[in-house]
Formats: structure tokens, C-alpha cells, sequence
């Protein structure tokens, strides 16, 4: 009997060799094409029926190369870098990891939000520089001293998952946790956490916003120059979602004339951001490498939930958690 292919794409930081050997025990050959690289794709995945993608942009043009192709799985939660509609009009399953590191994520967000609120890079760079509390209480460039947490807003753009969560996480810390989704499902909306009907109101009403949305034609640039100039002065803004959700320059811009206090990023429209992107260099803008995922316990995960997609479609002819269907 033929013995089915499944590759990996770009692994970047993470290691293949769990889910690899799961796919092998299950009677598949392996390939780590180890790139992005269309082309190197196109060549090591030529006879699989199974791709597992990280980063690596999956285009009608890449599908038209892989005839024998059945699933890709995504290494994430998001699907963004695979064309779906090209997929469906093959007949192709797309997977995703809609759990894999919904703890982890919800906690690096909350860390951001708490980071900003406390202004902790500032005042370990206080330390560093030989000064000591009253540095950082009556501060050279005029910055505001932290806000008690409980008496803030934290609102959340989106409920999925991730957000709900976070809502969970962060109730005994703020003083009201609220949030806007018009696609959530209200069985689902958890209790405590106040409902505002648009983005506009909510950003409106809260002082740190956090994004928990997945990027569509719909929400690309959806936090724009007209969203920030709604938020409350000195508020802050946390991304740990998609990059693409912000327009950057908007972004900029609003910590520049001080409409917000900070902002903490940890994805990003081009990643890595290039060496001249001003987000590198904002002192009030804090990054992370996306890393907001990882821990041990999602590393793992993040390569084997995969290679359990690919083996519950190959024995059933159905992955566990579809993000296109196309049977349906």
C-alpha cells in the first residue's frame, strides 16, 4: 500500500520531532520542509496529502503545485496564512488549534496589561540608572504615576476563547471587566463582564484595550486612527492577537500625542518588524517576539494537535477541529 505523505512547512521555534513521530507511528511519512519558501514547498510536499503549516503563506498558486493534497493543519489558532476559499473549492480540509494555548496566551496578556498599568519597564530602568522610588514618583519626562488597577477598565475586543479567559483572570484585578463582539454567543458570555454593542462605545469606555480577534478582510486596520482617538487619554493598548488588527502609524501616533500612555505588542504587521519600524524603537511601545503562545506544555502541543488532525482525518475522514469543512 502507497504510504501517505505529510509535511511540515516553517517550524521556526518549534520542534516537529513529537508530532512527527506520531504521524510515523500512524503509518505516514514524514518530511520538515523547514521553509517558507514556496518553491521548497512545492518540491518536498509534492506527493503529500498532508501539510502542516506555521507561517508559511498557503496561496492558490502553492495548492495548483500539490494535486495530492488533503489537509493542512495549522500549527495556531489563527488560519489567516492559508487562502481558505481556494481550499474549499479543492475540497480540502483546514484545520486549527482554537485551544492549544488559550491559558497561556490569556496570561501574557493579562502580564502585558499589568506590565503597562504598573509602568514596570520604567521603573526597572530606574533602578538600573542609580535612582530609586522618588525617580520613579516624580519622573524627568513628566510621565503619570501608575493607576491603582481597580479602579480601571479593562475591555476586550472580542470573547472567544482567549478572551474569556483572560476575563476570568483578570475580574479580581480590575475594577470592571467589559467587552464587544457581536458574534459571540450569548450562552457563552461570561458572567461579570459588562456587553457593549460596538468597538467604537467600548473603546470609549475602557482604559486598556485588548484585542482577541482573528484577522479577516473585516477586522484588518480595525483599530484605527478613528478607534485610538476614541479611548480615553492615558489609556493603554494590548495586542497579542494578529498584527494586521492595528494600523501602525495610528498607533504611533496616539502614544505620541499622548492619547495613550503605552501599548504592549507582542505580533506585529511584518515579522519580525524590520530594523526602521518605529514600533522597535517607541520608548513607550513593549514588545514581545509572538511568543505569548509558548510555554512548555503548548510547545508540545502546538506540533502533535497537528499530527492528531491529520491521523483522525486519514482513520476517520474527519479531523477533530476543522476550521473549513469541506463536506459542509
Amino acid at each position: 500500500m502507497h504510504q501517505p505523505v505529510a509535511v511540515f512547512t516553517d517550524t521556526e521555534d518549534l520542534d516537529p520531532e513529537p508530532g512527527a513521530r506520531l504521524l510515523a507511528d500512524a503509518g505516514f511519512a514524514v518530511r520538515v520542509a523547514g521553509s517558507r519558501d514556496p518553491d521548497v514547498l512545492a518540491a518536498t510536499a509534492e506527493d503529500a496529502v498532508a501539510l502542516i503549516v506555521g507561517y508559511a503563506r498557503v496561496d492558490d498558486a502553492l495548492l495548483d503545485r500539490l494535486p495530492h493534497l488533503r489537509i493542512l493543519a495549522t500549527m495556531s489558532a489563527g488560519h489567516d496564512m492559508i487562502d481558505t476559499a481556494a481550499a474549499r473549492r479543492r475540497g480540502l480540509w483546514v484545520t486549527n488549534l482554537p485551544d492549544a494555548a488559550t491559558e497561556d496566551v490569556a496570561v501574557h496578556a493579562l502580564a502585558s496589561a499589568l506590565s503597562l498599568v504598573r509602568d514596570l519597564p520604567r521603573a526597572d530602568s530606574v533602578v538600573r540608572t542609580g535612582g530609586w522610588n522618588a525617580d520613579f514618583a516624580v519622573p524627568a519626562d513628566g510621565a503619570p504615576l501608575p493607576r491603582r488597577a481597580s479602579e480601571l477598565t479593562l475591555g476586550l475586543v472580542g470573547l472567544g476563547r482567549i478572551a474569556r479567559k483572560l476575563a476570568t483572570l483578570a475580574a479580581p484585578v480590575f475594577g470592571r471587566v467589559a467587552a464587544c463582539d457581536p458574534y459571540a454567543d450569548p450562552a457563552l458570555w461570561p458572567e461579570g463582564v459588562e456587553r457593549y454593542e460596538s468597538l467604537d462605545a467600548l473603546a470609549a469606555a475602557t482604559d486598556v484595550l485588548s484585542l482577541h480577534l482573528p484577522l479577516t478582510p473585516s477586522t484588518h486596520g480595525l483599530v484605527d486612527a478613528k478607534v485610538l482617538d476614541r479611548m480615553r487619554p492615558g489609556s493603554f493598548l494590548v495586542n497579542v492577537a494578529r498584527g494586521e488588527l492595528v494600523a501602525p502609524d495610528a498607533l504611533v501616533d496616539a502614544v505620541d500625542t499622548g492619547r495613550l500612555a503605552g501599548a504592549a505588542l507582542d505580533v506585529f504587521p511584518v515579522e519580525p518588524p524590520p530594523a526602521d519600524d518605529p514600533l522597535r524603537h517607541h520608548p513607550r511601545i513593549r514588545l514581545s517576539p509572538h511568543s505569548a503562545y509558548l510555554t512548555d506544555a503548548s510547545r508540545r502541543a502546538y506540533v502533535c494537535k497537528p499530527a492528531e488532525n491529520v491521523i483522525a482525518w486519514h482513520r476517520t475522514g474527519r479531523p477533530l477541529t476543522p476550521a473549513v469543512d469541506p463536506t459542509a
